[in-house]
């Protein structure tokens, strides 16, 4: 699985933005069709239903609610941790915002929140792949610690290459 966060210079200012953190709680059954909407509505080869529904109960997939009425999703996050060579590894695996609330500081919420969960779980470090072409993404990884590590060339099923990023935690 990849992430890619939907990349536009909207995205820019996502980390400057004046807008209220929206809440973040973990995601629900009930919330896979919105997280859906927003998967299909943010990249051209987006995970199936069934994708997300194997992370249900999973501590790293969360979702941002907005303020409104009825707490409507407005972007998710799923990263998860596994064991490499004695260490635990956090991977950050999908993050994407509705396109009405990019730059709104939901993408930063979701990845500060998604940071704490995986360093709580126990990772040393965190990885996480993004789009070659995606500079929003980049920017917002990298103002978050996160470093390019490596190229992985066609890496995307449409032939575009990948930059995985790392974050080393204290």
């Amino acid at each position: 699985m990849t992430t890619s966060f939907p990349g536009s210079d909207a995205d820019e200012g996502d980390e400057v933005s004046d807008a209220i953190d929206p809440a973040i709680r973990p995601a629900e059954r009930a919330d896979l069709l919105a997280v859906v909407r927003i998967e299909d509505e943010s990249f051209s080869q987006p995970w199936p239903y069934d994708a997300f529904e194997r992370f249900l109960g999973e501590p790293g997939f969360l979702v941002a609610t907005a303020s409104d009425a009825n707490a409507s999703i407005v972007g998710y996050i799923i990263a998860d941790t596994s064991m490499t060579y004695g260490r635990t590894l956090g991977h950050i695996k999908d993050i994407a915002v509705h396109p009405d609330r990019r730059g709104d500081g939901v993408g930063s919420a979701l990845l500060r929140r998604s940071i704490a969960v995986l360093a709580a779980r126990g990772s040393d470090t965190i990885k996480l792949e993004v789009r070659r072409s995606n500079d929003g993404a980049k920017r917002l990884y990298r103002s978050f610690g996160f470093e390019p590590l490596r190229r992985v060339p066609g890496y995307y099923e449409d032939g575009e290459d990948a930059i995985i990023m790392i974050r080393k935690l204290e």
